[in-house]
This record gives C-alpha cells, structure tokens and sequence, in this order.
C-alpha cells in the first residue's frame, strides 16, 4: 500500500490501533461479565457473553496485523489501550444482567460507529484489504448489538 501524501495512511494505522484497542477493552469488559453475572437468565447471559468475547478475541490478531502488514506498529501496552479505547472500564462485579446487556450493546454500537468511520480512511489510503475486512468485521459487531438487544426486549 502506497501512502497517497494526503496523511491518509497516518489517518488509517491511527484509527486502526484506536480499534485495536477497543477490541481489547470490550474483550476483557465481555469476559469481565461472564465472569460475574447472576440471575435467573444467568446460563443464557454467560454463554453468550464467552461466545462474544471469543469473537472480538478473534479480531484482535487481525487487526493487529493490518497494522503491521502497513509497515506501522502496534498498541505495545495496557497503558496505550487506555489510552486509544473509546470504552469505559466497568468495575462493578453486582451490576445487574441488563445494565451488563446494555453497556455491552452500546460499547458494541460505538465499535460499529469506527468502524464505519474507517471505511473512507482505508479507501483514501488505498487498503482494500483492511476496506474488506472493515466490512466482515462491522457485520459482526452489528450482529453482537442485534443479539445484546434482542435480550432486552
């Protein structure tokens, strides 16, 4: 890939470890409620809590190596993922099911909104590779926010 001059590629590795860290801080905030949710749906809610976590585990690798596939370098520390993450830590270990339900749907939606917002970036840059996988990975981020939601209603 080839950087264009405009700061398109600068543009695109920073929003891309701004997403790694998110992944990373929903990761363990996901983990964080299997771990810990009671209640009468408790079966149903860890499950897919790990089936969850699992999933954004999965992306993490990858997106890391979209970083590193553009010649650029990684989030090296718990430190820089603070740093760059859009979702707020979650100590509480009584938070009831639906409040784990819902800030994890809405941590979600705000993992669609970048990377939603990444999809211009890329494209300036000239990524199709990581303007592809923006869209594999926007699915199942929307598919998490369908499923956190249905629990809802």
């Amino acid at each position: 890939m080839a950087d264009t001059g405009d700061n398109s590629k600068t543009e695109l590795i920073e929003g891309m470890n701004a997403l790694l860290a998110d992944h990373m801080a929903l990761y363990f905030k996901t983990k964080n409620f299997h771990w810990h949710v009671t209640g009468p749906r408790f079966r149903d809610l860890h499950l897919l809590f790990d089936e969850q976590a699992a999933e954004i585990q999965g992306q993490v690798d990858a997106i890391a190596e979209r970083v590193r596939k553009n010649d650029a370098m990684t989030l090296t520390s718990i430190g820089a993922i603070a740093r760059y993450t859009q979702v707020a830590d979650q100590d509480d270990t009584t938070l009831p099911p639906d409040a784990m339900v819902k800030e994890l749907r809405d941590d979600n939606r705000a993992v669609v909104a970048r990377l939603k917002a990444l999809k211009e970036p890329a494209e300036k840059a000239g990524d199709n590779a990581t303007d592809g996988l923006l869209d594999e990975w926007t699915d199942m981020a929307e598919e998490r926010v369908w499923f956190l939601n249905s629990f809802l209603k």
